[in-house]
């Protein structure tokens, strides 16, 4: 039998869809629920913990993290962000160094938020299609810090994702494409972003209910300050306007079940990256 916990330790990020999802569960609001002990850290931060198997029993990771850690964690159908129009941009500065179009990547500096992310994941697949010879050097750098370095002209072009969909334009940056618009027009399915794993020995079924009774509850109370001071508390400065955006952005019905079509997207993803040898082959038998 699945094991049961008193307490639950998870690691998510501080990021508004997170923190709306978990909210009601964080603040022991579902009934039946354990304790949750919650570590918040960035994605790239968990894809580690869950890859060396020093993280808690439930995390938060990037959908490209999967296939190092589905041997330990088991895939969640609820909780995490999949959806359409939610994807990852390329910028650039005005058209700096005459980048105008896919093509003129070549050869030049990107920078991502990281290597294990589905929007590195996407970047390259879609590099493979349009950027002859491939980008040149890719510089990792923490998201936040992108933006700047592609305005200040140290970074050619830069891989993007959150909240910047929303703030690119305060930083003077053009969209050079939209992956998401890309993916979905490629493979006409949604774009699988971020997923939530548990331990495979804990009684996975359980920990799935309570997650979704927690969205369950923020969206039955739309008006509730605590989540509300709990999303904004944590928003790494963002305007109650924009985490909003981004919370209907990214919190949708994949957030209550991923359903056939999400475990479809999911696939695609992780087989076409492990064709293109970004990652290892995963044994669809692991993904349910």
């Amino acid at each position: 039998m699945p094991a049961t916990t008193e307490q639950l330790n998870i690691a998510f990020s501080p990021c508004p869809n997170d923190t709306f999802v978990f909210y009601a569960l964080a603040h022991g609001l579902v009934p039946g629920a354990p304790e949750l002990n919650v570590t918040f850290a960035d994605i790239d931060i968990t894809n580690g913990l869950a890859a060396d198997g020093s993280g808690p029993e439930v995390l938060k990771i990037s959908y490209a993290a999967l296939p190092w850690v589905l041997e330990r964690y088991k895939l969640l159908p609820c909780g995490g962000a999949l959806g359409r129009g939610c994807g990852p941009l390329v910028l650039t500065a005005g058209g700096q160094g005459g980048i105008r179009r896919p093509a003129d990547l070549s050869g030049r500096r990107i920078a991502v938020p990281s290597e294990r992310s589905t929007a590195y994941l996407l970047f390259r697949l879609w590099a493979a299609q349009q950027v002859p010879g491939g980008p040149g050097e890719i510089v990792v750098m923490p998201f936040d810090e992108i933006m700047p370095a592609v305005r200040d002209g140290q970074i050619d072009a830069g891989l993007v994702i959150h909240e910047a969909r929303f703030t690119y334009h305060s930083y003077g940056l053009n969209m050079l494409t939209d992956l998401g618009s890309w993916w979905e027009s490629d493979t006409g399915l949604p774009i699988p972003l971020g997923a939530i794993i548990a331990r495979r020995d804990l009684d996975d079924k359980a920990i799935a209910g309570w997650i979704r009774s927690s969205l369950q509850f923020a969206w039955d109370h739309p008006a509730d300050s605590g989540c509300r001071e709990f999303v904004l508390s944590h928003a790494q400065e963002l305007s109650p306007e924009v985490a909003k955006s981004h919370i209907d952005l990214y919190v949708n019905g994949f957030s209550m079940d991923l359903g056939e079509e999400g475990y479809a997207a999911i696939s695609a993803l992780l087989n076409r990256a492990a064709a293109e040898g970004l990652v290892p082959a995963v044994d669809p038998e692991l993904l349910r």
